[in-house]
């Protein structure tokens, strides 16, 4: 017999809203899962149960007394360990942060609260959230659950393995050059980079900068609408926050995938991609061509996308971590300190040229997009990799030079400003799980979730594509 634990995040709202699952008995059964669990995938560091046990009381009461329910009543979250949950610590995983508790939620947290969620702790994520793997000096590394030697990916690796464990139903994360969507395909779920703006974010120092950006996570691309609905919010203190999109209003419906002009790419014409992971993506693409109006290999010119990226990101860099370099220039890990000095090389020419390349690259998605309805290329370079690599260091023999390039795949999506969205397609190289990265024109974002929804649909009748599973049974013997 099931455990509400392993319920999406839309059958347990309905059953919680029809009075057949209390949100006390999804709690429970929740927190015993992460009990059981994460002694062996040490995804939930900072924990808040007792907090949450009563907040379920009051949810079950507000059921019971037939008052108005939000869109996530009584559901179990996890917060990412950079957001801010008050009277809850927010560590970053990092020394410096180690006994900070804010007094406020930050602007998603408390819309996702205000919308009936419980939150049930901090998921972990590599120290500042920057890193190619979920690992820091507070609370160690996160565990893939389909092999707790290999990387759950970063920086919202902690999230990830949440999900796909049956920890929680829904998660947040956030993404910059891919940190939730590297994770989402490593550990088999569903995660969305959103648009630029789609989801209103107070806690970016950068405000201006399009490339930090929050999201859902979640189990499956309905629970992952649901969750992206209650995090937007109208906050003026986003400068790039623009209106709700009214589709979000409604749950996800089947798109006619007979109507799309679909282009897919290996690499984006620039980005590093594994022989294997190549092979894969072209195996399970080709089972499915079929289903659509017209399918081509193509993509956006990127032939601008490696400079501008580093380059844009170089400044964030130095605004986020030289303060505290100057002051306390051993707190920072070896990979923020090697990115700082890179970024201290850049000129007021680089940036200017940088600038203007990014606008270059999203006008060319732009035109892109007005040939074609939906891209799809791999998620990840490669599949999950040993936790004693820092970072995948070569790819087929070609050395990354550094922590990133390994994920270029994702950030040449960032520049682009649109909706990313990935889904799980079966397993891959290595017999770990394996996505896809589905990516539409700046703001369809609604619209995307339902291609997303769809396709699983589509992936679940078929043996080789469907959604994994870990074998949460040897991982409560570990």
């Amino acid at each position: 017999m099931s455990e509400p634990c392993e319920l999406s995040a839309v059958e347990a709202r309905a059953l919680i809203g029809s009075r057949k699952l209390s949100p006390v008995e999804l709690l429970d059964s929740c927190l015993r899962q992460i009990e059981e669990l994460d002694r062996a995938l040490n995804a939930f560091p900072i924990r808040c149960f007792e907090r949450a046990r009563e907040e379920a009381k009051q949810a079950e009461s507000t059921v019971m007394r037939g008052d108005p329910l939000g869109p996530l009543h009584g559901l179990p979250l996890g917060i990412k360990d950079l957001n801010d949950l008050a009277g809850v610590r927010t560590t970053q995983g990092s020394p410096l942060f180690e006994n900070f508790v804010p007094d406020e939620d930050d602007n998603i947290v408390a819309a996702m609260r205000a919308a009936g969620a419980i939150a049930v702790g901090k998921t972990n994520v590599p120290e500042h959230g920057f890193g190619a793997t979920t690992d820091n000096p507070l609370f160690g590394t996160t565990n893939n659950p389909f092999n707790p030697a290999l990387s759950a990916g970063a920086s919202s690796g902690g999230t990830a393995v949440a999900l796909a464990s049956n920890m929680v139903p829904l998660a947040m994360g956030s993404d910059f050059a891919g940190s939730l969507r590297t994770p989402a395909s490593f550990c088999g779920i569903v995660g969305m980079r959103p648009s630029v703006g789609a989801v209103a974010s107070a806690r970016r120092g950068f405000g201006w900068l399009p490339f930090d950006v929050e999201g859902p996570m979640a189990r499956t691309a309905a629970d992952a609408k649901l969750l992206m609905a209650a995090m937007m919010t109208q906050d003026s203190r986003d400068p790039l926050a623009y209106p709700i999109a009214r589709e979000f209003a409604a749950p996800v419906r089947s798109v006619d995938l007979a109507g799309l002009r679909v282009a897919i790419s290996e690499d984006l014409g620039f980005a590093p991609v594994s022989r294997d992971v190549r092979t894969a993506f072209r195996q399970k693409l080709e089972s499915i061509a079929d289903v659509f109006n017209q399918i081509e290999d193509a993509h956006p010119d990127m032939s601008e996308a490696d400079r501008a990226f580093y380059v844009l990101r170089g400044i964030g860099f130095v605004h986020d971590f030289r303060p505290i370099f100057d002051e306390t220039p051993d707190a920072l890990g070896p990979t923020i300190t090697d990115e700082l000095e890179r970024a201290e090389q850049l000129s007021i020419a680089d940036i200017g040229w940088a600038n203007a390349a990014h606008t270059r690259t999203y006008l060319a998605a732009e035109r892109f997009f007005q040939d074609h309805d939906l891209l799809i290329t791999p998620a990840a370079s490669v599949p999950p990799f040993p936790h004693g690599d820092m970072y995948p260091k070569q790819i087929d023999g070609e050395d990354m030079g550094g922590y990133l390039r390994w994920e270029a795949i994702a950030y040449g999506v960032t520049l682009f400003a649109g909706p990313a969205v990935v889904i799980p397609c079966g397993m891959g190289p290595g017999g770990m799980p394996m996505g896809i990265q589905l990516v539409s024109r700046a703001r369809s974002d609604a619209w995307l979730l339902d291609v997303a929804h769809t396709l699983e649909t589509l992936f679940a009748s078929c043996g080789a594509l469907s959604s994994p599973k870990p074998d949460l049974g040897v991982l409560r013997n570990t």
